[in-house]
């Protein structure tokens, strides 16, 4: 393996390869920070690199191999976290300029986790501001590798730009509303939304606590199993996480979908939506009908109602998630955040209730659908990768805010697992998207269905066409 080929080999690969000692977690990791060094002057994905310790990391990690410990596949592989995970050895902002400062006394659940299956932490990954809709006005977002004139997504940008350009193996995101889903969809990843509490939440800046959930941003499904494999499971410090044991799930992940049962409502999935978009869900349908996969036609709950309930759902728990700062420290928001802790800081009890009696009609609905199939099929957005100009002609206006919603905001409003899988690129040269829905805790399901659909197809294997 040569050090221009590196970077872009599946974190699976690379740990295996290391395992064999066929390459060093010391080699891998200084490849790494090169690239960094090289390209991210350019994207801006990273909050903090830690060179230093991330070579310390690799040392010890190749030390434990050639004495024969062996940790598992995160083994000695650079990873990156968002900047909402608290760590003890680096600054954990939230995104925020008020918290660029802060060295929380302990790390968050994930990065213990990720940490204990010897991975290797290359650095701290921007993120919108708390993240919501937007950066901070003071710090530079992002820019997507597969063309900067174009969206990354919100909110975990930076896990989306450095695992998409090869500035790590693989990232931890969160997904509220479609953080996760987002950026995997805009620069061609593959991303899993667990099951709400499938993953600790504990030493994570919320930013709406029942909507919040933990994930693995990759570039392949196998990738991403592993990843999860590592931080999903109950916490004693997190009262909401599952108690449900974890699967191995890189184990049956080569067992294929063979007589599984995909939903698809097709007034939800294609009316309205971008024709590119439709004909590439088509495909993957077939492609997952070629498979073994039968598909039943099904109907989800209304949706438009409680889409359209998110922003006033998300502001209250915001509100209360920033409590002990706004309005105290007010002035160090950024508009957009502001204003959604304002809108939260207004609503009344009452229009509280409402909508979390629609979330319960709405998820007790679609737990009907899943007595009839095994996995849902639905695009990521209802558009092809937007613009940066389009995104800001597009303001605030919430009618199209709602629309870019459509396909994500009801799963978290569930607490659904999902996994994002490119399925395709688009006129201008952009990655297209779809996801696979399941019931709670079918992580592993999803991750063979994902796996399989990536066997036969090669989406998965696309780069930004300027980088190497």
């Amino acid at each position: 393996m040569t050090s221009t080929s590196l970077h872009y080999e599946p974190l699976t690969v690379v740990s295996e390869r290391i395992r064999r000692r066929e390459v060093s977690p010391v080699e891998v990791t200084g490849a790494m920070l090169d690239r960094i060094g090289e390209l991210d002057s350019r994207y801006h994905s990273y909050a903090t690199v830690l060179a230093d310790r991330a070579m310390d990391r690799a040392k010890t990690a190749e030390a434990e191999i050639a004495k024969g410990i062996w940790r598992g596949p995160l083994h000695g592989v650079p990873l990156a976290l968002k900047d909402l995970c608290y760590t003890t050895f680096s600054p954990s902002a939230g995104g925020t300029t008020m918290h660029r400062e802060f060295t929380p006394p302990y790390n968050a659940t994930v990065v213990d986790r990720l940490e204990q299956a010897g991975a290797v932490t290359l650095g701290k990954l921007k993120m919108t501001e708390g993240a919501y809709t937007s950066h901070h006005p003071d710090d530079q977002a992002p820019l997507n590798p597969w063309n900067t004139g174009y969206w990354v997504g919100s909110s975990s940008t930076g896990s989306g730009v450095a695992t998409a350009a090869g500035l790590c193996y693989g990232s931890l995101g969160s997904d509220t509303g479609g953080s996760i889903r987002f950026p995997s969809a805009t620069c061609g990843l593959t991303g899993i939304k667990p099951t709400w509490g499938r993953v600790s939440r504990h030493g994570v800046f919320p930013l709406a606590d029942s909507l919040d959930h933990v994930g693995p941003m990759a570039r392949t499904a196998a990738d991403a199993a592993a990843l999860l494999g590592a931080i999903a499971g109950a916490d004693p410090n997190d009262p909401t996480a599952l108690q449900d044991p974890v699967p191995d799930y890189l184990a049956n992940l080569g067992t294929g979908i063979r007589g599984l049962t995909i939903g698809i409502d097709r007034s939800y999935a294609n009316d309205g939506i971008d024709g590119e978009v439709v004909a590439a869900l088509n495909e993957a349908e077939r492609v997952l009908v070629s498979l073994g996969a039968k598909i039943r036609d099904v109907r989800i709950p209304p949706f438009e109602k409680l889409v359209s309930l998110w922003i006033p759902m998300c502001s209250v728990e915001t509100a209360i998630a920033h409590n002990h700062t706004y309005p105290a420290r007010a002035s160090e928001y950024g508009p957009d955040l502001k204003a959604l802790i304002d809108q939260g800081r207004s609503l009344t009890g009452i229009e509280v209730g409402e909508i979390n009696h629609e979330r319960l009609k709405f998820s007790g609905g679609l737990a009907a659908v899943f007595q009839e199939i095994d996995l849902l099929l639905i695009p990521t957005m209802p558009m092809t990768v937007p613009s940066l100009a389009r995104m800001s002609e597009y303001g605030e206006d919430p009618g199209v805010l709602n629309g870019i919603l459509r396909f994500t905001a009801p799963f978290d409003f569930t607490g659904s697992p999902t996994i994002t899988l490119p399925n395709g690129i688009d006129h201008g040269g952009m990655p297209l998207s779809m996801q696979l829905v399941g019931r709670h805790v079918s992580e592993d399901l999803l991750v063979r269905a994902g796996h399989a659909y990536q066997s036969v197809t090669d989406w998965h294997t696309r780069r930004p066409p300027d980088l190497a």
